[in-house]
């Protein structure tokens, strides 16, 4: 079991400085990764050096068991609703997108950002008659609001900006979607919500719970590399979404 541990820890401890010197990061998250390999490589050399077994109580340990099992159990099943959103594309004939907005940077939109609008741009050039909303306001570390950013990089591939729509006061998922509403129908019309693969799940269901009626997530692709990173970080959005009533 020790050997298990300290390789996961190596792992993730890997993973972090990957993240942190090599392929860039938008937000501090992936420190949870040297977090993670430093507690499992902690526990394997407790458990390595009988400390685990011999100043822990049998009690102490076995709920400590039973607490990991059923967090990792809840872990894989909330994972396979995020899973369930990375194949949706929204079908043809919606009557406006909702693209959720993600950092801007001095030279653009970020990566994760650009491949909503990517996607965005695909759908729209396939369906003239639908609209677009960009949604996103102006973070202390971002040039302009991401819904200005966006609508200039759609107007910039093509798109018409009478058919461009910019929410630019929602400075998280749950705002995008209620401050967008304010902009449709969402009792009649059918829309479609953009976000990179792993965040259309929650997307969508946040859409569900704020009145949309007739609501289809649209996955962009995300960062191969950081996808783990991602999905870790989308689990807790998930359950801290669902414990607000958002969702």
């Amino acid at each position: 079991m020790y050997l298990i541990l300290f390789m996961l820890g190596l792992i993730c401890i890997g993973y972090f400085i990957c993240i942190a010197f090599f392929v860039g990061h938008g937000t501090n998250f992936y420190f949870i990764w040297l977090f993670l390999g430093a507690g499992a490589m902690l526990l394997a050399f407790l458990i390595k050096k009988g400390i685990w077994a011999g100043l822990v109580p049998l009690w102490l340990r076995r709920g400590f068991v039973t607490l990991a099992c059923i967090g990792g159990l809840i872990f894989l099943m909330v994972e396979g609703c995020i899973l369930s959103g990375f194949s949706q594309k929204g079908p043809d004939g919606l009557d406006v997108l909702v693209v959720l907005g993600a950092q801007m940077k001095s030279s653009g939109p970020s990566k994760a950002l650009a491949y909503r609008l990517d996607e965005a741009v695909r759908y729209l050039e396939e369906n003239e008659a639908a609209r677009v909303i960009v949604s996103g306001g102006q973070g202390g570390d971002e040039p302009v609001t991401e819904a200005q950013g966006m609508y200039d990089y759609l107007v910039g591939k093509g798109i018409n900006p009478g058919r461009i729509v910019r929410e630019d006061q929602s400075k998280n998922t749950f705002q995008n979607l209620t401050f967008s509403a304010e902009f449709l129908d969402k009792d009649r019309e059918r829309v479609g919500v953009v976000s990179n693969n792993f965040h259309v799940f929650r997307a969508v269901r946040i859409a569900r719970k704020a009145g949309y009626k007739q609501v289809y997530g649209i996955a962009a692709r995300g960062e191969p590399f950081l996808q783990c990173n991602n999905m870790m970080r989308e689990f807790l959005g998930v359950m801290k979404d669902w414990a607000v009533g958002n969702m």
